[in-house]
């Protein structure tokens, strides 16, 4: 009688065994390893390539980048583009480009601005629908130091604010294939060839 109760135990402990051990590999295979009964990709924790490049700023309209600009240096006094080009400041201190610019398809811009910054200097908007048609017209008109974010960019008026948006994380597309960029700067793919996207900004 004994030992066949010490038997039954034993095969149960043996199928207990099995079962934890089938359990644990289903975990590996989905790549859960939380226990929560999502599939892990590595792209939502620490370490993940999500968190390792994050991206450029977004602000898809003009109150955004305004608000985004205000954080790292100052946009005051925000106008349409076309009101600012009518104004009196126009004349002394133009904005960057033109209303016929979100007219043209080919530059991709949607909405254009701009604002004052703290130094009396005009900073320019861009609300960019299309970035690759964007860089591959600043490439082509040879337009260099204009602040590039995922969805807009900025012409800032002042060298001061340059230097105060270098913490924003925008960056500018570098398209000098005659003067390398120094190490330890940023150098990402832009959207047009023979282009890149880098934190280095020299001017």
């Amino acid at each position: 009688m004994r030992i066949r109760r010490a038997v039954t135990i034993g095969a149960l402990l043996l199928m207990s065994a099995s079962m934890t051990a089938c359990g644990g590999g289903d975990d590996s295979a989905d790549g859960n390893s939380d226990g929560d009964g999502r599939t892990g990709t590595g792209t939502d924790k620490g370490g993940s390539s999500q968190a390792a490049s994050p991206g450029l700023p977004e602000a898809s309209d003009m109150a955004s980048i305004a608000y985004f600009l205000n954080e790292y240096a100052s946009c005051l006094d925000l106008t349409t583009g076309a009101e600012y080009d009518d104004s009196s400041l126009a004349d002394r201190d133009p904005a960057w480009g033109d209303e016929s610019m979100p007219k043209d398809p080919s530059w991709g811009i949607k909405e254009r601005a701009a604002c004052r910054d703290k130094y009396h200097d005009t900073n320019t908007l861009l609300v960019v629908s299309d970035m690759k048609k964007f860089q591959t017209s600043m490439k082509e008109k040879n337009y260099r130091q204009i602040l590039i974010g995922k969805d807009f960019a900025v012409d800032p008026g002042d060298a001061q604010t340059i230097q105060e948006l270098k913490a924003s994380g925008l960056v500018t597309l570098y398209c000098d294939s005659e003067h390398a960029i120094p190490s330890g700067f940023k150098q990402e793919p832009a959207q047009v060839d023979g282009c890149v996207l880098t934190d280095y900004y020299n001017r």
